[in-house]
């Protein structure tokens, strides 16, 4: 869904063109505070400067969904809060009606990002994570996916490596909390899926493939067995 909002408040003359309550300027243009019924059935309630919501407001979408924050110039600019339909929210910074900045976003399924925005997309430094495992992804992103330096973190062992197009690639290694190191790196194929029975066409799709190196362990467990260091 447009997290954007009618790009306009009419003003309250003729029929179903919305209603407006509220303060004005000497040019009658809606000029501080202000309560407005946009005709989509929208509602907007808070600050005006000129004609356009500008400051601190709330914007009720028919759907359900609200904005809470800043506008500067009728759109979203600053600090604020969208609680969307399906239940997912964010809360952070907003350039020109869309995410920019540092800001936090819940999702449906209670996974979270919190970290970079550009343009509506995860982009920079952030951390994802997984709300049924409690394992998280901390490194960079680009444009939604994971790209770069990054760690996976999981319970009991990481991977620390680099991320191309949301996958690992290339080199890295996995770190267990007993304290070995398995080092290696990934490679990614196109891997094809479905039965050659099947009569629908296969599915090709792209996997990342660990080939293994090397096993480290840390000075602490240097000189113990391979069974002491298991129960580490």
């Amino acid at each position: 869904m447009s997290d954007e909002g009618s790009d306009a408040d009419y003003d309250d003359q003729g029929p179903n063109l919305g209603s407006y309550e509220g303060e004005r300027n000497e040019k009658d243009e809606r000029h501080g505070k202000g309560r407005a019924v946009l005709p989509n059935g929208d509602i907007y309630d808070g600050q005006y400067e000129n004609g356009k919501r500008h400051g601190q407001g709330m914007y009720r979408f028919k759907n359900g969904a609200r904005y809470i924050g800043e506008y500067v110039q009728g759109k979203k600019h600053g600090e604020g809060v969208f609680h969307y339909p399906d239940g997912s929210k964010y809360e952070g910074s907003w350039v020109d009606d869309m995410r920019n900045g540092y800001g936090i976003y819940t999702y449906p399924n209670g996974d979270q990002y919190a970290g970079d925005w550009s343009d509506h997309l995860r982009h920079g430094q952030g951390v994802y994570t997984y709300d049924n495992t409690k394992s998280y992804y901390k490194g960079t992103w680009v444009n939604g996916r994971r790209q770069g330096a990054g760690e996976l973190v999981h319970a009991d062992h990481k991977y620390v490596g680099t991320f191309k197009d949301d996958k690992p690639k290339g080199e890295g290694k996995y770190v267990f909390n007993h304290g070995t190191e398995l080092r290696g790196h990934y490679v990614v194929k196109d891997v094809t899926r479905g039965d050659d029975d099947d009569e629908e066409e296969p599915l090709v799709v792209s996997e990342a493939i660990w080939r293994c190196g090397d096993v480290a362990v840390t000075e602490n467990l240097v000189g113990m067995s391979p069974q002491q260091i298991s129960e580490a």
